[in-house]
């Protein structure tokens, strides 16, 4: 049996998702119903044994009868009533042949997702090609004694904290108008700073929305020195995961990393709630840079980091690149290609 969820089908996407053996805040209706930038819909396929689901975001292709799927900011990919590892191969085999139909008669020239790197994914989608390696996520194991997870620690980040401590830095859970205003306003200073893209650029709005739900646990941590808001963070708790949604420092303070202490904290927070791992993400484009040195200065547990990049139909996908005068043999990091030329529609790794 496949089926189709829509936005409008609000309690029967949060059923299957609660049914699901792995997902994470990505996954829930909520969070897809904050996407803009087309129509999300959840793919299902059931037999007797379980289920499998793909959530995805619709998009029309410009001047064109086609469509695209592609995933939502952060890590999605498929669920499942089963554990990734445990899925049956014939649910899997069954699995594809209903959405190979299901990409034929809606028109899709390709799917791109950002796979979860806690979860086996790739166990899927394997059968379908188009896995791509992208690179390694950090993530804290959080069943560790918070004193041994310490020892861990780069000693350049173990000192940070300690010096942080000493000046009298407290880190606070907040809520309500004023700490998304708190938290947005350090973020964008941040990010205007680094000089991230638009896409990067979530407003009070965004933020607002994103913690007001009950389908996960969404929170704002911000560093204090003193009555002074230096660092602050967006978390998410998900099913045993937290996410480092969004984080940002004031530029006055970026020489004392408060976002380190901000770490740490979060750490022992989830230690005492009994979530499995802390996932700090990658470098810029998952590559092996500064960033994901400060990242990995907290733990030496990478997990791969994969994005699946399907072509449903090879002769419309390189008609449209043609059309387009897009090299199909570019070397440009970009899925699909065709919409390259639009990068304020970047389907690239986050």
């Amino acid at each position: 049996m496949t089926k189709t969820l829509f936005i409008q089908d609000k309690l029967e996407w949060n059923a299957y998702v609660s049914k699901a053996a792995e997902y994470d805040f990505g996954h829930t209706w909520h969070y897809h119903m904050l996407d803009t930038s087309g129509t999300p819909l959840l793919f299902i396929y059931e037999n007797n044994d379980g289920f499998i689901g793909l959530p995805l975001i619709k998009r029309p292709i410009p001047d064109s009868a086609y469509f695209d799927l592609t995933s939502v900011y952060g890590f999605t990919g498929p669920i499942s009533s089963f554990a990734m590892h445990c899925v049956p191969e014939s649910l899997m085999s069954e699995f594809k042949s209903a959405f190979i139909r299901f990409l034929d008669d809606g028109k899709f020239i390709t799917v791109f997702s950002r796979l979860h790197p806690v979860f086996q994914q790739t166990n899927i989608l394997q059968q379908f090609g188009g896995l791509y390696d992208n690179g390694l996520s950090v993530v804290i194991d959080l069943s560790i004694d918070n004193d041994v997870r310490r020892k861990n620690y780069r000693d350049t980040s173990y000192h940070r904290i300690k010096q942080a401590w000493k000046k009298g830095f407290t880190v606070k859970e907040e809520k309500g108008p004023m700490a998304v205003a708190t938290f947005s306003s350090i973020y964008l200073e941040n990010m205007e700073l680094v000089g991230a893209s638009a896409s990067y650029m979530f407003n009070e709005e965004y933020i607002s929305k994103l913690i007001d739900t009950d389908e996960y646990d969404a929170r704002i941590l911000t560093v204090y020195d003193g009555d002074t808001a230096i660092a602050s963070t967006v978390i998410t708790f998900t099913n045993g995961i937290i996410e480092a949604y969004l984080v940002g420092t004031r530029n006055d303070y970026r020489k004392h990393s408060p976002a380190k202490l901000l770490v740490d904290e979060i750490c022992v927070l989830g230690n005492k709630l009994g979530m499995k791992y802390y996932n700090l993400g990658g470098g810029l484009g998952f590559k092996q840079d500064s960033l994901f040195s400060w990242k990995a200065s907290f733990s030496d547990l990478f997990l791969p980091y994969s994005t699946w990049r399907y072509i449903a139909n090879p002769t419309a996908y390189n008609a449209l690149l043609d059309e387009r005068g897009i090299d199909k043999n570019s070397d440009l990091d970009f899925f699909p290609l065709y919409r390259s030329a639009c990068m304020n529609e970047q389907a690239h790794v986050k």
